[in-house]
């Protein structure tokens, strides 16, 4: 028996199961960190496909705008009613 009170073997086997402890940590360490890259990658992909949606329903908002004020001019208006029907 050593100095300690661990004999080789057990010394051996200590080591062994750290390395093993170790080993299993970075490997749940690293399918933690690619989860969480594919996350960030689904929520970029998300934040541009709402910022394109949101500059669609701007430049909507927009042509209405120029629709409405065509539609409150007068001749926007009779153009309107003779369309549909007003003599």
């Amino acid at each position: 028996m050593s100095e300690t009170g661990f004999s080789e073997e057990k010394k051996k086997r200590i080591a062994v199961g750290a390395t093993v402890a170790a080993v299993l940590l970075i490997l749940f360490l690293l399918s933690i960190l690619i989860v969480q890259f594919v996350h960030i990658g689904v929520e970029k992909a998300r934040e541009r496909e709402l910022i394109e949606q949101t500059e669609e329903y701007r430049r909507l908002i927009e042509e209405g705008e120029d629709n409405l004020d065509w539609y409150k001019s007068g001749n926007g208006l009779y153009l309107t009613a003779r369309k549909y029907g007003w003599r």
